[in-house]
């Protein structure tokens, strides 16, 4: 089904109230995803500055950055669009409703991304306000344009644009990149995965009849839980990687200690689907979203001490 078909087929956009259309701009935003990349910025501003450093520079950044991610997000629901109106998960996007007309959303996210590039390049550095214009293509063009209808890796590749804000940040602070904030992107890169193949198993068919080829799709569902383990291993692994390089032993043991909470769980996802037993997919999913969260307050709380 193409975009111009669903367009040319659904019914009238029902009226809306000016509150109803700033919901749906919000909403175009995918609010809590901004959530998820900010609370990676800040982390690594504060390694790269060896404290709390400059809040002025750290609130622009994270201007910037909720600027970025609205962009990114704003052109992927413009772009997908016809597959979101097949999915239950996504039915209910501004798009879909009618609520935005395709052209207003994306006019909205050029803006957005040419906003974030002005507050990148007036407050922080050229390095930053490169890598934030890198982000937003990754995204929206190789993720969103180019693997993620045609590969069951495309999250894998695509989901490095989710990692480029700990690369952003720390170039704000300094202007260049060191071996720290590259381990921090590496977290995130193989964190990804597991996280989001959770809740594509859960949405397998979802995803199926938008013929979108998340790995749970076309793939055996033992193989999806092996290559998230597999991934989760070497998300803690680099986790663990970035205690002798940029951090202390609050940092190191306490890393460790969650690292085999998450391999714990993603193992017992994995046992449980080879034994054809009941599984819970989206505890590996919520618990990621807290491992997550826990390793980047510790880097925080070990740049302060």
């Amino acid at each position: 089904m193409s975009a111009h078909t669903l367009d040319a087929s659904t019914p009238p956009q029902q009226r809306a109230t000016a509150l109803d259309v700033l919901k749906a701009y919000v909403a175009l935003t995918k609010p809590r995803i901004i959530e998820q990349l900010l609370i990676t910025t800040v982390p690594a501003m504060m390694l790269a500055a060896g404290g709390v450093g400059s809040v002025w520079l750290i609130v622009q950044t994270l201007i910037g950055g909720m600027l970025s991610a609205g962009s990114a997000n704003a052109l992927n629901c413009y772009v997908d669009r016809d597959i979101d109106s097949v999915m239950h998960r996504t039915r209910r996007r501004p798009l879909v409703r009618h609520v935005v007309a395709p052209r207003s959303a994306f006019v909205f996210g050029v803006v957005l991304g040419a906003a974030s590039t002005a507050v990148f390049w007036y407050f922080t550095t050229p390095l930053a306000t490169g890598l934030n214009i890198l982000a937003i293509l990754l995204y929206v063009v190789l993720y969103t344009m180019i693997l993620k209808r045609r590969t069951s890796q495309n999250i894998v590749w695509g989901g490095a644009a989710g990692c480029m804000p700990v690369l952003i940040g720390w170039a704000a602070v300094s202007g260049s990149l060191a071996l720290a904030p590259v381990i921090m992107f590496l977290i995130i890169f193989f964190w990804t995965p597991p996280h989001f193949w959770a809740l594509a198993i859960k949405y397998r068919d979802d995803y199926a009849a938008a013929n979108v080829p998340m790995l749970p799709v076309v793939a055996e569902p033992k193989a999806v839980t092996a290559q998230m383990l597999a991934h989760a291993v070497a998300m803690v692994g680099c986790s663990v990687w970035l205690w002798p390089v940029a951090t202390g032993p609050v940092y190191g043991v306490t890393v460790l200690l969650l690292g085999l909470w998450f391999l714990a769980e993603t193992g017992r996802l994995h046992v449980r689907t080879v034994r054809g037993a009941p599984i819970a997919p989206m505890r590996v999913f919520h618990m990621s979203n807290v491992y997550l969260t826990l390793v980047f307050l510790l880097i925080a709380v070990d740049a302060v001490l």
